[in-house]
């Protein structure tokens, strides 16, 4: 009986195990099959190797250039100019897509992309500045960060006409900005910035093909690490208690290898919620409203690519443009009166070959002022420009060409860039009543080699 007993015990103990392998065998060829549908890996680790002439503004570990720096002479001796040179591999990347769920003809999908982030910190020595004359932060360990997020839902094949079908695609979480999703051929981290948009944002787009023809888009946009700026420098707050989504639409025409869009996009947001009358706290008022478009183009024919971008309009510092806005006057009640800066920002790319690329960049943008003059002169501190510039920046240019050897899931580039930056001198610390810099304009330049090796996965 005792044996009996034993010999079921030892049954039921090991009936589960046998399960769980009988199920993982049934299992794994749809698992695999599932994974294969609907899930697509993909990645890259990605290395730069740059030399700068002279010490400029750039970020994600000086990957991400912007413009070089103005003269900073001390003692006779302009500080800033001075060479540099790193490599580093933090912008690797992963990401996976999923496609292919369906109910009926509504189709659903999701993006997850991550890579990583400068994450570092200051240098050891507290005194860095006194010795070496840029940014200290050179060391420490890269900070996995979010780029992309979202889900999408696709409603397909919907009547439009005798012919022809319609679809309609919506798109919510973080994303590419409608505005910065067309990107120059450029393997550099910044793909044209800031001479085009550039940002990842949370966000609600639609995008309506209608036909094969015409596509109709329209979005709600909200900030979280491109911001705009203000008061107390660049933050989501001014987003925040302005309650008020940045709008976007446009109209794109393709056909044939051709593109060609149109759109505008809106920001209002509120600078300031507390304010001061007779030194007692009050609350204001404030708002600031900019309206920015914008025009892009893109033609291929087999191995050769052309596209171009240009924006004009007020703001867009919150898209790392080369522009702001200034507080022009005060109210009785405590509020500011405010103007934005008007900004032109262009760009030209050009691609050829496949195996072997060359690819030419060529850039341009115009610091325009305000679109309402002040009373008189600005103080410095009244202008709030994007914080990867300067506002005494008049205009500035970018030649950038590259040449790209691919070799199976290998890419491997070499480019020289040369940005050149018009500023013009503070009078007396103060901008002129169009917020621009009028005396003394010097131009200033900066050489820059990059090579990637990058291999995909």
């Amino acid at each position: 009986m005792k044996k009996s007993v034993l010999i079921l015990l030892t049954l039921i103990l090991t009936l589960p195990a046998f399960a769980e392998v009988k199920v993982h065998k049934a299992s794994d060829a749809p698992v695999k099959e599932h994974l294969q549908n609907h899930f697509k890996f993909y990645g890259f680790i990605r290395n730069y190797f740059i030399y700068d002439s002279r010490e400029s503004v750039s970020g994600t570990g000086d990957l991400f250039y912007y413009l070089p720096k103005d003269e900073n002479i001390q003692d006779g001796i302009d500080i800033n100019d001075t060479p540099s040179f790193r490599f580093l591999a933090l912008t690797s990347r992963l990401g996976v897509d999923v496609s292919g769920y369906y109910i009926g003809n509504v189709h659903f999908g999701a993006k997850f992309e991550g890579d990583f982030y400068s994450g570092l910190s200051n240098s050891s020595n507290t005194n860095a500045s006194v010795y070496f004359p840029g940014n200290s932060k050179i060391s420490g360990t890269a900070t996995a960060r979010l780029r992309q997020a979202y889900a999408t839902i696709t409603w397909k094949d919907l009547p439009l006409g005798k012919d022809d079908k319609a679809s309609v695609g919506l798109k919510i979480g973080q994303a590419w900005h409608p505005m910065a999703a067309d990107h120059p051929h450029l393997f550099s981290l910044e793909v044209g910035a800031p001479f085009g948009p550039f940002s990842r944002t949370p966000l609600v787009q639609m995008d309506a093909n209608l036909g094969s023809n015409w596509v109709v888009s329209a979005a709600a946009i909200w900030q979280m690490q491109y911001q705009s700026t203000g008061p107390v420098g660049g933050s989501a707050l001014y987003m925040k208690y302005g309650m008020t989504p940045e709008m976007y639409a446009a109209l794109a025409y393709k056909t044939n290898g051709f593109l060609l869009r149109a759109g505008v996009d809106v920001v209002s947001i509120k600078p300031r919620v507390l304010g001061e009358v007779d030194g007692k706290v009050v609350k204001v008022s404030d708002r600031k409203t900019s309206v920015l478009g914008y025009l892009y183009t893109q033609y291929t024919y087999k191995k050769f690519a052309v596209k171009a971008k240009t924006t004009f309009g007020e703001g867009g510092e919150h898209m790392n443009l080369m522009s702001g806005y200034a507080k022009i006057g005060d109210n009785p009640d405590g509020s500011w009166n405010y103007a934005s800066m008007r900004n032109s920002s262009s760009w030209l790319s050009m691609s050829y070959g496949k195996k072997w690329q060359g690819v030419l960049f060529l850039g341009y943008v115009k610091n325009l002022g305000l679109a309402k003059a002040a009373s008189g002169p600005l103080a410095k501190g009244d202008v709030y420009f994007c914080g990867n510039g300067f506002s005494n920046i008049n205009q500035m240019y970018r030649i950038n060409p590259q040449v790209i050897y691919n070799i199976g899931k290998l890419n491997v580039g070499l480019e020289y860039q040369w940005t050149s930056v018009q500023y013009g001198k503070y009078d007396d610390g103060k901008l002129n009543a169009h917020a621009l810099a009028d005396k003394d304009l010097h131009w200033i330049g900066n050489h820059r080699v990059n090579m990637m090796v990058k291999y995909n996965f």
